[in-house]
């Protein structure tokens, strides 16, 4: 029998959504993936590094898969239940993760990494990533793009302002970066289809990325989502497309 509305929402309601590992999303919902690889490319990075930072590691899942990490390696986040979770992940593998609330200043003196990574942060603070650098040394980062899954974000709030679709965008990124010192090497974009096969998984992605529909609950969006629910019945995935940029930034020296 096909599941009801209120079994896909209490499913998803109940399940955790700490950390930032999406695997509950495997065969419910879809996203393609950049063709730079981040994961691989950050890893071949660190391999070479002596002494590297990861920021907002989350819950440490990507920096945990990496193969070989430097001699030095620190991670930061500020998310409690994130802290324990990527301590228990990441100290089995000498990496230190230091509770920071993601406000400058970074916890580290100047020049005390040669490498600086960070998957999808969610704030940049690039007078401190290049305070941070030696001389040489390189920042690399997968971040969100504009308008990311705004399919689904302007099902539930509508129509979105022109300034808040294109927040986060490049080109921004590589001024602030230019403006604190820090010399582009590399600077790509890409938007990728994402599918949402069935209401639960809708309702898990909105809980975990909490910054798409801010506020988001069942209760208070329920109608909207019985209608998505008849909506991929009747016609199939709910698709969006999901926006990513690849940074890299040398500091000089």
């Amino acid at each position: 029998m096909p599941r009801t509305f209120e079994e896909f929402v209490a499913e998803a309601e109940s399940v955790s959504v700490e950390g930032w590992d999406f695997s509950w999303l495997d065969g419910r919902a879809t996203e393609q993936r950049p063709s730079w690889g981040y994961q691989r490319a950050m890893g071949e990075r660190l391999a070479r590094a002596a002494a590297a930072l990861d920021i907002q590691t989350g819950g440490g899942e990507v920096l945990a898969g990496v193969p070989e990490l430097p001699a030095l390696m620190v991670a930061t986040e500020s998310w409690p239940p994130n802290v324990a979770k990527a301590t228990a992940l990441l100290h089995p593998r000498g990496v230190a993760v230091v509770a920071d609330e993601d406000e400058p200043p970074l916890p580290f003196a100047d020049d005390a990494f040669d490498l600086v990574v960070s998957r999808h942060p969610v704030t940049v603070w690039w007078a401190e990533i290049a305070r941070v650098l030696r001389p040489g040394g390189t920042y690399f980062s997968q971040q969100v793009g504009p308008a990311s899954v705004f399919e689904l974000v302007e099902y539930f709030l509508g129509p979105q302002p022109e300034s808040t679709r294109r927040a986060r965008h490049p080109d921004d990124a590589r001024r602030d970066a230019e403006a604190a010192g820090l010399e582009i090497v590399d600077l790509r974009h890409e938007s990728l289809r994402t599918e949402f096969h069935d209401i639960g998984a809708v309702i898990y992605f909105l809980r975990k990325v909490i910054w798409m529909v801010p506020g988001f609950t069942v209760a208070e969006y329920r109608d909207k989502l019985r209608e998505l629910d008849e909506r991929i019945r009747t016609e199939g995935p709910f698709v969006a497309h999901t926006t990513r940029f690849l940074i890299e930034a040398r500091k000089p020296g």
